[in-house]
């Protein structure tokens, strides 16, 4: 039986690629917010014995969060046969260790409280360092699809002389990956943080490099903290200004005029977030993802 979609979010670009490309069909969910504050959900489809596809990006999560979690749970009450969610960008992954006595494992909780309502999800290259995948903290079947080929791609068709720049030793792996499919060299900073927004970077090995496009690859864009020191650097040291691409462009604050305005050439995204930097479409990705799912479901 044929799929039903439900989008979330205001922007439904990927959103509606996905659902064609699947062969899903879109329901119209009623969503409101009373003058308390509390939120309104109404389908306007029988769902009984209907596989459900929830699609929202988490990045806002606190917003959206409950929302989310009524929505599914009111499709589950209607008689869903199973409710899954495309979920682009998966907030909460980065605290996935109690760095001091007392914190909230945030990555570990919000899992759980995914997987209590969910049937499954289907998601991003999530922000996993200590968990070796999204199984050890989902109770559900918990797919991460990954943007390392497109974003390869996307160098390869679009950089001459391209050298690629990991943020840390953390993501070392990740973007040797997407530098051995771009067939293109790469090295990482050393960086240090002090605190949520200060960062102290230094790029090793500047003059070994000189003639080639900096190329500043990042899973996550928020403060934009660590590419904004890294692009100073380079341009006092007489590098060419850099392209930075991020999969997810959460760009907090004036995050993204503030690496535009430190000498940036360009920024470029995928589309798990929107924003006018995307130029790096996921929708066959996810979808093939969803494909899969449904098919063991």
């Amino acid at each position: 039986m044929q799929p039903l979609l439900v989008c979330l979010q205001d922007d439904d670009g990927l959103a509606a690629a996905v659902e064609t490309a699947i062969g899903a069909r879109r329901v119209q969910l009623e969503r409101r917010q009373f003058p308390d504050g509390e939120t309104y959900i109404r389908f306007d489809t029988e769902l009984r014995d209907r596989d459900v596809i929830l699609f929202w990006s988490l990045d806002n999560p606190d917003r959206k969060t409950l929302p989310l979690l009524f929505t599914a749970m009111a499709a589950r009450d209607l008689g869903a046969a199973s409710v899954g969610l495309v979920c682009p960008y998966l907030a909460y992954m980065r605290q996935d260790e109690r760095f001091r006595s007392g914190e909230a494992i945030t990555s570990i909780h919000f899992a759980k409280l995914l997987s209590n309502h969910l049937d499954w999800l289907v998601t991003v290259d999530p922000h996993l360092h200590r968990h070796d995948s999204l199984s050890k903290i989902f109770d559900i079947p918990a797919i991460a699809v990954h943007a390392a080929p497109l974003i390869a791609e996307w160098i390869q068709q679009s950089v001459e002389w391209p050298l690629l720049i990991g943020p840390d030793e953390e993501s070392l792996q990740w973007v040797a990956a997407v530098a051995k499919t771009a067939q293109a060299p790469f090295t990482v900073l050393r960086k240090t943080r002090h605190g949520d927004r200060k960062v102290d970077v230094s790029f090793p090995e500047v003059d070994r490099w000189r003639g080639y496009t900096p190329i500043l690859v990042d899973d996550i864009i928020s403060t934009g903290q660590t590419m904004i020191k890294t692009i100073q650097h380079l341009v006092e040291d007489g590098m060419q200004h850099p392209i930075c691409i991020g999969v997810h462009g959460i760009f907090s604050d004036e995050a993204f005029h503030d690496i535009m305005k430190a000498g940036a050439n360009k920024v470029v995204t995928t589309n798990t977030i929107c924003h006018q930097s995307n130029a790096i479409d996921l929708s066959q990705l996810l979808s093939a993802a969803v494909k899969d799912v449904l098919s063991k479901s």
